[in-house]
């Protein structure tokens, strides 16, 4: 009998030490076969009604994939000689893409399956910078079409966003007729529009003026932050009135010059009196605030197109929204709710691990969903430059947590399995901060006013789906940063997926607070929460260790005598998310870490750059780093003498 009890020990133990799952155990990423010498660097996608497959190329070419879900799916040349397409529609037998110039429709009317209809619905001016993409288009529900249109950049001040043409910087509505309205300006680079819950979004790029990348609910007349576009608010059928002149008397637009008259690019001041967005709004209303911030470097750097999932669709997710990433090659999901009126919600990483850059997304009929990457001029993550896959859910329900709504005391969390109850309610499983960007004409923004949330109390539903978790300090307009580390499952003791959400809190709800008398407070110690599963090495761990760090120490810390190993940074590399741009042998967004050795800069001044970069350096690379003054100076000094340790010549 001591003998069957020691076995059973010993599978008991087994069984709580086996490894959580992981996203790639649920939800898996297959190739589509491409005949030899399609070359697909995807700039838009659609479902059209028969199943088959539209997709438009940068390089300005339509194909029709027949049976795009088989093992050999056969591609029909559709249109060429096109502009850049960045975006595709499907309406009453026409195809739609916006080039670079113009909306275009496109018609095959002799059924020869090529078009012969190439129309020009509405066209826009061009300037002739690189930088002038133009997105869409996406259908409203009353059937017109919604396009939107990057800024160029500057001379001189090749770093400021620029509409040198009107309508640069703005999202249009365009009619069957050819007829246009501006709707808004705000926008930077404006990858990613979307119709969802029947509404106008789109995300945006960290830039100038953009301290991270995030998605907005854009509504007519709305002023989403960059000021570029505003230089055609005077015209007769602007819908925003805000001006430049009444911007800049709230925000320092920093056009400063030196003493030879030239302009001074604007640098991330550290100790500085910034204003954030929502400062902003406070004076100027048309300011329009994101739905949900997607934080830099943790859920995405160059965000692209968002997409609804369809009720029948991957699950528990169903009916929330799927957000690609051009530079990360990642997906993100963000459950969204209305609190007073205006969209927030959660966001949280969903997929990563794809070939290339994500651009464009489409669901199949068959509920998997295609995805079309590129990474040309831009760079990704990835080993491809271009690419066309799936993502094909198993039917077998992950351990995640399916929503965080806002509470007037703090926040509901939703799983979609029922939780261990002892771990939910330990109040050390659960960990909260909040933190918010700059609003300034800086290249992106390092996240500041970080503060701790004290978690107060915690109560769990009965049927372990729901946990409440009262939380002191929340702040409105604050991204809150809320990771369930000791948080377990119900019957597997199996970890969270990703355990990390990030609440954007435009609004506090009103309501009843829960009473002391029905919460759990009792903290265990930390070992005693994360015994239960000894085996959950997986991204998990990137994901907490992403959250924004408190601001350095004013102090300046010692170099470590000796050169650390790669095994001793690669946790600084992804608590500060460094890894999101560069690797260390090959070119990502950013340079190798192999080919920053080779500039044989000092350590020091290495340090330097990471808290202040200067993109001059790397003018071969399109994308700017952004000020990361929050990595302590002793861990930039670690990181600084790792790089420099791979500089085989020395």
């Amino acid at each position: 009998m001591m003998f069957v009890t020691a076995v059973m020990a010993g599978l008991s133990t087994a069984a709580l030490a086996q490894e959580s799952p992981k996203e790639e155990d649920f939800f898996r990423i297959t190739g589509v076969s491409i005949p030899e010498g399609v070359l697909l660097e995807v700039g838009g996608m659609v479902r059209l009604p028969n199943g088959d497959l539209g997709i438009s190329t940068r390089r300005g070419e339509v194909y029709i994939a027949e049976n795009p879900t088989s093992p050999r799916p056969y591609f029909r040349k559709f249109a060429t000689g096109l502009h850049e397409i960045l975006g595709l529609a499907y309406k009453d037998g026409s195809l739609y893409c916006a080039q670079r110039g113009e909306l275009t429709r496109l018609e095959d009317t002799n059924k020869d399956g090529k078009a012969d209809v190439y129309e020009t619905v509405y066209e826009w001016p061009l300037s002739g910078h690189y930088h002038e993409y133009s997105f869409g288009p996406k259908i409203a529900p009353d059937g017109t079409f919604f396009v939107s249109a990057n800024v160029a950049f500057g001379d001189e001040q090749w770093y400021r966003g620029e509409s040198r043409v009107p309508w640069r910087g703005w999202i249009m509505n365009i009619n069957g007729k050819g007829q246009m309205q501006p709707w808004a300006t705000g926008m930077r680079s404006p990858a990613g529009l979307g119709i969802i819950d029947g509404q106008v979004f789109y995300t945006e790029n960290q830039g100038d003026w953009m301290g991270s990348g995030g998605l907005w609910h854009v509504g007519k007349g709305a002023f989403t932050g960059h000021p570029a576009g505003l230089r055609w608010a005077g015209q007769p059928n602007s819908p925003v009135k805000l001006t430049m002149e009444q911007l800049y008397a709230v925000v320092d637009p920093r056009e400063n010059k030196n003493a030879e008259g030239r302009y001074i690019k604007p640098e991330n001041v550290v100790d500085e009196d910034f204003k954030t967005l929502f400062e902003a709004r406070e004076k100027l209303p048309q300011i329009q605030l994101p739905a949900v911030w997607l934080p830099h470097g943790i859920l995405g750097i160059s965000n692209s197109e968002p997409i609804e999932i369809p009720k029948e669709n991957f699950g528990p997710f169903g009916g929330q929204v799927l957000v690609g990433d051009q530079g990360m090659s990642i997906i993100s999901r963000v459950f969204l709710e209305k609190v007073k009126g205006e969209y927030q919600g959660a966001s949280f990483m969903f997929r990563s691990g794809f070939q290339s850059g994500v651009l464009r997304m489409a669901w199949a009929k068959d509920g998997s969903l295609f995805v079309g990457e590129t990474n040309r001029g831009w760079g990704s993550a990835g080993d491809e430059n271009q690419g066309l896959q799936r993502l094909v859910w198993n039917n077998s329900v992950p351990f995640e947590m399916r929503a965080v709504r806002a509470m007037p005391d703090g926040f509901e969390i939703e799983f979609t399995k029922p939780v261990d109850i002892k771990s939910a309610e330990n109040i050390a499983s659960y960990n909260v901060s909040s933190f918010i960007y700059k609003y300034h004409p800086v290249y992106g923004s390092p996240p500041v006013n970080t503060e701790e949330c004290t978690v107060k109390g915690v109560k769990v539903s009965p049927d372990g789906m729901k946990a409440r978790i009262v939380v002191e300090n929340l702040r409105r307009y604050y991204i809150h940063n809320i990771t369930l580390d000791g948080v377990r499952e119900r019957d597997n003791s199996y970890s969270l997926v990703h355990p990390t959400a990030y609440y954007t809190l435009n609004n506090i709800p009103e309501g009843q607070k829960l009473p002391l008398s029905e919460l759990k407070t009792g903290k265990a110690k930390a070992s005693n929460v994360k015994s239960a599963a000894a085996g959950t090495k997986q991204t998990k761990a990137a994901a907490s260790n992403a959250a924004p760090a408190k601001p350095a120490a004013k102090a300046t810390a010692k170099a470590p005598a000796k050169a650390p190993a790669y095994a001793e940074v690669k946790g600084l590399l992804a608590k500060y998310t460094c890894l999101a741009c560069h690797n260390p042998t090959k070119k990502q967004i950013g340079p190798a870490y192999t080919e920053v050795a080779k500039r044989k800069y000092t350590a020091q001044k290495i340090v330097e750059l990471i808290h202040n970069p200067n993109p001059q350096n790397w003018p071969d690379y399109a994308t700017e780093m952004p000020p990361m003054p929050q990595v302590p100076k002793a861990d930039a000094m670690k990181i600084a003498l790792w790089i420099n340790s791979l500089n085989e010549s020395k």
